[in-house]
């Protein structure tokens, strides 16, 4: 059974649009790859034949998981999210106790996460942490090098 994915209804597109371009774009250019190489006389003896058909065996099971993503996905309703505690699409301010310093990251799908916009994954151990706490209350996380706390600060809907 496939876990269920919650998306914006930006990072469902963008899903969409590299499906779509494996498809239409990529798709083709392996095939003629394949048929290039072919071309290039005796298969038994073709490396290139060979690494063609891996690369379009590659493809293949990545749309295949891409679709199986895209079956799975759900749009989420930002304006309909409780913000009494974090959740997924959640925008939470933080405060890390050890340093003071303060951070603003929204939880969002693995594939949607992008550190640089702020934007991390419900499936990291930061998001896994935060998930489910209230302003005011410590997430006590365990990380690669011991236990990080921090405090909620506040939870948005941005």
């Amino acid at each position: 059974m496939s876990k269920v994915s919650y998306y914006t209804a930006e990072g469902l597109k963008k899903l969409r649009d590299e499906l779509n371009q494996l498809k239409d774009i990529e798709r083709p250019k392996a095939s003629q790859a394949i048929a290039e190489a072919r071309d290039k006389g005796d298969l038994s003896e073709n490396a290139e034949y060979d690494a063609a058909k891996e690369a379009q065996g590659m493809l293949e099971m990545r749309i295949s998981k891409m679709e199986e993503v895209l079956a799975n996905a759900r749009v989420i309703d930002e304006s309909q999210l409780d913000t009494s505690k974090v959740l997924v699409h959640s925008t939470v301010k933080i405060k890390n106790q050890t340093n003071g310093m303060e951070m603003v990251y929204k939880l969002v799908a693995q594939s949607e996460a992008d550190l640089k916009t702020g934007k991390i994954s419900v499936d990291s151990p930061i998001g896994k942490g935060l998930l489910g706490k209230k302003v005011g209350e410590t997430a006590e996380i365990q990380v690669p090098n011991g236990v990080m706390k921090f405090d909620v600060l506040e939870i948005t809907r941005e």
